[in-house]
């Protein structure tokens, strides 16, 4: 689903001079008006497939703005219905809000309060559409979809490398940065893949001998042995993985890093031999500063487990706090997502600036900070590519860089 299947705006009302002033507001708002000027014009428009938002004048010869609201819950009850009237009737308001309107506007109404419950509405719509595409996939009972969450392009990515990884019978060394959730996508590795049904083994290799690598081979025998923070093995291991590897078997090795391997290796503290055998398939797993766009359906995920462990109803989430989650670099990627989403459910919530508290030049710079970030993590570090993709001078692109104080290396892999 891309960003523009949701930014379109049923526009219904009776005045065709109305109309066309609020489609010319909606079009500087970078925003789609599709309009109609009674019920029976929208009704046509209202279908399961539509994927935007609908404003609606309330008094409307025919059939009025209720009726539309009604209709529109039959066809989809989650689809946002934004009322207007030019009467200012409180009882009115607080029927429509009642029978489940997402707001209700006076006319005239300033285009900056326009604007904002208008985006308040696509941001509530792009969630629940992210959410059922969710359910779905897990409903076809795919372990990468219901195991590794997100809709991001990077998401798309993650998941169609671990589904052509995992058929093949060959080493694969999942690398990302630390918290990413490393040893969840080596087990959707081995889930996928012919030996899905046999044993999965994990060991973190910090003090693994070989006698104990032995038995590991012995307890994953026809299955797969998942080795993590590949940097800490033992050098005596090192060469015992080796002479498994060499000596093929039951075992399938899946190693995992938060580290880049490529400077014990330089340094002679890593098998080097050991190194290119595990890093025949590698599987990268992007950070959540380089695919934002995943941190609300995963911290309503996390919210949802976490509600579920606690034995208590999951609270209600703003998509104005869920923005202000985006805004956040989170270093420490999933697993501090999850530690959050855990503090939220039992009403400890962290300190988060929701979007709708900064100013415009602030939510500016954090965009721009996200898509230099986001640049780099898919031009794997490299500043100049990642210039020439955004379309900027280098020199600015430098600059920009040093503004924010992101540093090309920390997404080299």
């Amino acid at each position: 689903m891309s960003a523009g299947d949701i930014r379109k705006i049923l526009l219904v009302d009776d005045d065709a001079a109305v109309r066309e002033a609020l489609s010319q507001t909606l079009d500087l708002y970078d925003l789609e008006a599709l309009t109609a000027g009674s019920f029976v014009a929208a009704k046509d428009q209202i279908t399961p497939e539509f994927r935007g938002v609908i404003l609606s004048d309330m008094r409307m010869p025919g059939r009025d703005g209720f009726h539309l609201l009604a209709y529109a819950q039959q066809v989809d009850a989650e689809l946002p219905v934004v009322l207007l009237t030019g009467e200012g009737d409180i009882p009115m308001a607080v029927r429509a809000m009642s029978e489940g309107a997402f707001d209700f506007l006076e006319k005239p109404c300033a285009t900056v309060t326009l604007k904002a419950v208008l985006e308040r509405a696509l941001r509530t719509r792009a969630l629940v559409l992210e959410n059922r595409q969710l359910k779905t996939q897990l409903e076809r009972g795919d372990p990468a979809a219901r195991m590794l969450y997100g809709t991001s392009p990077q998401a798309h990515e993650l998941r169609a490398r671990v589904r052509s990884v995992a058929p093949t019978d060959a080493e694969v060394l999942v690398s990302g940065p630390p918290g990413s959730g490393i040893p969840k996508v080596a087990e959707v590795v081995h889930l996928m893949s012919r030996r899905g049904q046999r044993a999965f083994v994990k060991r973190p290799c910090a003090g693994l001998t070989p006698d104990a690598f032995e038995a590991l081979c012995q307890s994953a025998e026809g299955g797969s042995l998942f080795l993590d923070e590949l940097s800490a093995m033992p050098e005596e291991t090192q060469f015992a993985v080796l002479e498994q590897l060499e000596q093929g078997g039951a075992v399938r090795i899946i190693g995992g890093s938060s580290t880049d391997l490529a400077a014990p290796v330089a340094s002679g503290k890593f098998n080097a031999e050991l190194f290119y055998r595990l890093d025949v398939m590698r599987v990268r797993i992007p950070s959540l500063a380089e695919r934002r766009d995943d941190i609300p359906v995963l911290f309503q995920h996390y919210v949802s487990q976490a509600a579920e462990q606690a034995g208590i109803d999951a609270p209600d989430i703003s998509p104005d706090f869920l923005a202000g989650l985006m805004a956040q670099d989170w270093p420490g990627n999933a697993r501090s997502l999850m530690s959050a989403a855990m503090r939220f459910v039992l009403g400890m919530p962290d300190e988060v600036t929701e979007a709708g508290d900064l100013g415009l030049g602030e939510q500016m710079a954090q965009v721009e900070r996200s898509l230099l970030i986001a640049a780099l993590g898919r031009q794997n570090g490299r500043a100049s590519a990642a210039a020439q993709a955004l379309k900027l001078p280098r020199k600015t692109f430098y600059d920009k860089l040093a503004k924010y104080g992101i540093r090309p290396e920390d997404y080299r892999r």
